[in-house]
């Protein structure tokens, strides 16, 4: 008889006779959803729970081990400290994608169990284990604290808050989402089960162990012959064996003959009916391979006698033959940059590289797709559910209908880029198709560090001139990427690179040379700050190199050049009114001059949108569902909060409380394509949209409040910021009480005048033209809007980061209370770029698992300051709003670099730094 295991599970007994994790336990038999498997080894906490009261990480306990024990989760907690927790939570901003936070949730009631009155540092160490890679834990320590402070009856939980009666941009607003992702309600592709899906099967590739060899012989016989595989899918039966976002040059699958390009290429597909059977299939899929000499790096790419790593590719319609390793280049030029620096007083070069780094979301990749009409239906994590939709219909060789594929996108547990390339959405939906099944495909997280792509490595020579007052005169620079196997978004994050390399200056005379090479080390592509973090890491260094010559210092170096509204930016464009560059350098002056010797300053600007003449709208329908304003946009909220904007964004427009505006779902069914969450883009360009169409309703409402009938027909517009024409041929000026935030034309009694709105549709389309780079014109306008800001850090007499200030030309603030947890979260992810994190390779071949990436955990985070700069002029778009996801990671390595040069003399070109007290633990560690 097998041996029962007997434990207690939020108040009911449980018995099993399957010692396996207790998380799969949880999750695959109880269905309990709230732990979640971000890495299954122990090292993220997303799963921590309570055992005889004490937080424990479920994903290292097994049934075995917890028989005879307490165990609870979120669903189980008493509902005054659930309520705490999503008042807390939501209150302080702690809550972003929210993949994290049911296991902090535990760890901090856990404490608070304990001690009722914990210290920070207590909450801290309470939450050691826990990682957080988007808010930089201070706005969750709060959290816990605050909540603490509820539950002991020294704070009042404000229901106005969450409520919502007082949206609106500007407003402190509780983000929409906050209580399902606290209580662990909320569906990431992970929790979808048989509950969801009937007849659910798994879906697991086969990689190539090896970067660079041939495929001799591929035998799936025996897995085939395995009871309980539904079948096993090949190359050849993918009818369009490559994909890519831009560059279609990925293999879904390698076949027989082929030879791999870098460790994890999928080289067969097997479904099976469970999990368990999925696994044992794998292991009988024999593979013969003939390892090949790979390409590791930059140099042996370049070398003449390289292996050529692909032929060819395809893009944007044609076919491009390939000469040599060379994926992308790009080449910005103004003005004489030689010339320039020729006859510069003074000029500094230096050599700078930045390695591969790793996002570490902390939810994996995950897909769930089923046949669905004449196609496939796909739910998914991702960062773009129309571009999804095309690359899988692209797969298809559904090109001209790809509305046979339908995406859905979930709740997504953090991008940062990494989830802008498909991934497992693609052999999901193959599956799906194929066998007629629903499938869901999910990576290990082994399998997602890996494969998915990285930020790109760097190494990179830049020249800097100034005059004899140290004014800039001119930059020379050549800057190489390693793009890793396959193109993903090589070009666009390298025109970054290049096009923000100048900073935010007002120097005319640049000569800026870049390159994006192949190799066999697994893919690089979008990352946020998207390549702006290696060249401003370069020339934000050599900046202060340049002022020690000249004999300023580094502040005043910086806002000497510092580019102001009407100056001309290094790449043509005129500056805004909305430019605050030197605003944010005033912010942190007192911080800067206040620790001589320990300080370092950097600067930085990122724009917002695609922009360099290519399309980039933002659309957005507004339809009237049972009294309410439902918003339909196919944005990916990753966690930046871009769904509580849109709402704010109609609560302005149209004087609505948040108990009349929703979100619609995400699907490429229902909702209009607003474009990637990427580029800083969502906020302003999106956001747009949705103004507009605040707007089409608004003029409904008032319309309903003087005797006007309901349209009888969707009203559909399209507008530039300032401007709204009609469909129909009508057209308006927005007036300027319109386009500024607190200053709106309302109907009298909103929440009354919708209701005679039922069912009615409201759209619109934000397109704001610019040009392409390197066009013939004076001044081109290369993005809408660009953000500026300065970050400075001060070192501790141990050389240890004890303060930051970051300081953020924002635009307008639309929600206050995410805006700080935005900066934080990007902060300590550029802090952890400078000195500890790292994604090593040996010959191609990663060798980090999720603990060893480097991370920072809460007890070692700094006192981080964010500050946000609001000018009295804004854009008239979104309300003057700019993204702030990017910029805020930055500036911070080269502070970073700054401050230990101040603090040592020492410059640290490389990435991450050596001979810090941070690398030194690392080591020993």
């Amino acid at each position: 008889m097998a041996q029962e295991f007997t434990f207690t599970v939020n108040g009911v007994e449980r018995t099993t006779t399957q010692n396996k994790p207790l998380l799969r336990y949880l999750r695959d038999d109880l269905h309990i959803h709230s732990a979640k498997d971000g890495c299954s080894e122990g090292a993220c906490g997303t799963c921590t729970i309570h055992v005889d009261g004490a937080a424990v990480k479920a994903c290292v306990l097994t049934t075995a081990l917890a028989a005879g024990r307490n165990i609870v989760t979120v669903e189980g907690l008493p509902q005054d400290v659930r309520e705490a927790f999503v008042y807390a939570f939501g209150a302080v901003g702690a809550v972003q994608c929210g993949f994290c936070i049911p296991g902090m949730v535990m760890a901090g009631a856990a404490l608070i169990a304990e001690d009722p009155e914990p210290t920070e540092e207590q909450i801290k160490y309470a939450i050691r284990g826990n990682v957080c890679r988007c808010t930089g834990y201070k706005k969750i320590i709060e959290g816990i604290s605050l909540a603490a402070a509820v539950l002991r009856g020294e704070k009042q939980i404000d229901e106005d808050l969450e409520r919502g009666d007082n949206y609106g941009v500007g407003k402190r607003a509780f983000r929409i989402d906050v209580r399902k992702k606290v209580l662990g309600e909320g569906k990431y592709p992970d929790d979808i089960d048989e509950l969801d899906q009937p007849g659910l099967t798994y879906a697991s590739a086969v990689r190539s162990k090896y970067p660079r060899a041939r495929v001799l012989s591929i035998d799936t016989s025996k897995a085939e012959a395995l009871p309980g595989v539904v079948g096993i899918l090949r190359a050849e039966d993918v009818p369009v064996n490559q994909v890519g976002h831009l560059i279609q040059d990925w293999d879904v699958m390698i076949a027989a003959g082929d030879i791999t390009r870098c460790v994890g290429d999928a080289i067969v597909l097997v479904v099976a009916e469970d999990e368990a059977t999925l696994e044992k299939a794998k292991k009988l899929v024999k593979i013969d391979y003939e390892p090949l000499e790979p390409v590791r790096n930059i140099v042996e790419a370049k070398a003449a006698d390289a292996p050529r790593l692909h032929d060819s590719f395809f893009a944007f319609g044609n076919t491009v033959e390939l000469k040599d390793n060379v994926c992308q280049s790009r080449h910005v030029t103004r003005g004489d940059a030689a010339k320039a620096l020729a006859e510069s007083a003074f000029t500094v070069t230096q050599r700078f590289t930045t390695p591969f780094t790793e996002h570490a979301f902390l939810e994996p990749e995950c897909a769930v797709a089923f046949p669905y009409k004449n196609g496939v239906k796909v739910q998914s994590t991702d960062q773009g559910a129309y571009d999804t939709r095309k690359e899988c219909a692209h797969m298809f060789g559904w090109d001209n209908e790809p509305e046979r594929v339908v995406v859905e996108t979930m709740l997504v547990g953090g991008g940062f880029g990494g989830k802008e390339d498909v991934s497992i959405q693609h052999l999901a939906a193959l599956a799906a198709y194929k066998f007629q099944r629903p499938v869901k495909c999910k990576l290990t997280r082994a399998e997602s560090l890996a494969f998915h792509p990285k930020r790109h490595a760097m190494d990179g020579t830049f020249t800097l001139g100034c005059d004899a007052e140290g004014n800039f005169t001119g930059l020379d620079c050549e800057i190489n990427f390693d793009t890793g196997a396959y193109a993903s978004l090589c070009g666009p994050v390298l025109e970054r690179a290049c096009t923000h390399a100048v900073g935010p200056y007002k120097y005319q005379n640049t000569d800026i040379r870049g390159f994006g090479y192949y190799t066999n080390n697994p893919p690089a592509g979008a990352y946020r700050g998207f390549g702006v973090c290696q060249s401003e890491f370069a020339l934000e260094s050599l900046i202060d190199l340049l002022a020690e010559k000249v004999g300023l210092d580094p502040w005043e170096i910086r806002y000497r050049n510092a580019i102001e509204p009407g100056e001309v930016l290094p790449n043509g464009q005129i500056a805004d009114c909305s430019t605050a560059l030197k605003e944010t350098l005033l912010e942190v002056k007192d911080a800067y001059y206040a620790h001589p010797g320990h300080a370092g300053i950097a600067c930085a600007m990122k724009n917002a949108g695609v922009g360099v003449g290519l399309p980039d709208a933002g659309r957005c329908k507004i339809r009237v569902e049972d009294g309410c304003a439902v918003v339909y946009a196919a944005t990916s909220d990753i966690g930046q909060g871009c769904n509580t904007v849109f709402l704010q964004d109609v609560a302005e427009a149209c004087g609505l409380p948040l108990s009349c505006i929703a979100n619609g779902e995400c699907s490429t069914e229902n909702a209009p394509d607003s474009g990637t969450t990427s580029g800083s883009r969502q906020t302003v360009v999106t956001g747009e949209a949705v103004r507009g169409a605040a707007f089409l309703l608004r003029d409904a409402m008032v319309g309903i409040e003087a005797g006007k009938p309901a349209p009888t027909a969707p009203v559909s517009a399209h507008g530039d910021g300032v401007k709204i024409e009609y469909d129909d041929g009508r057209a308006y000026q927005l007036r300027t009480q319109e386009l500024v935030a607190g200053q709106g034309m309302h109907p009298q009694d909103p929440a009354t005048a919708i209701k005679a709105l039922e069912g009615c549709e409201f759209g619109y389309v934000y397109l704001e033209p610019t040009d392409k780079l390197g066009a013939d014109v004076p001044n081109p306008k290369s993005h809408i809007c660009y953000g500026f800001a300065t970050h400075v850090v001060i070192l501790d007499d141990d050389g240890r980061v004890s303060e930051v200030y970051a300081a953020h030309d924002s635009g307008k603030v639309v929600n206050p209370i995410s805006i700080q947890g935005q900066i934080e979260g990007g902060v300590l992810m550029g802090m952890g770029y400078a000195l500890t994190e790292d994604w090593p390779l040996k010959d191609c071949v990663p060798q980090a698992r999720y603990g060893t990436l480097g991370l920072f955990r809460a007890p070692e985070i700094p006192d981080i300051h964010a500050i946000y700069v609001e000018k009295d002029e804004l854009l008239p778009v979104a309300y003057g709003g700019k993204g702030i996801g990017e910029i805020a990671t930055i500036p911070t390595a080269p502070a970073v670099q700054n401050a230990y040069r101040a603090f040592d003399g020492k410059l640290r070109p490389d990435l991450p730094m050596v001979d810090t007290p941070y690398s030194r633990a690392r080591h020993r560690g």
